[in-house]
């Protein structure tokens, strides 16, 4: 993974998952994030940011 400044940020699940799509769920899966309320750190890629904007009504990034 490229690491860009070696920042990390926290991602956290705010809403369920109950009436998403199928492509969103699979997003909340790659970011290895299982559980509401569940944080989990990445560092931050493109990629990754790229994944937190499809699904920006579900999670919020956490400092």
């Amino acid at each position: 993974m490229a690491k860009t400044g070696n920042k990390q940020i926290k991602i956290k699940l705010t809403r369920g998952l109950v009436g998403t799509t199928e492509t969103q769920r699979k997003v909340i899966k790659a970011l290895g994030i299982t559980k509401k309320d569940q944080v989990v750190e990445h560092y931050d890629s493109p990629t990754i940011l790229g994944m937190v904007n499809k699904v920006s009504h579900l999670v919020q990034i956490v400092d």
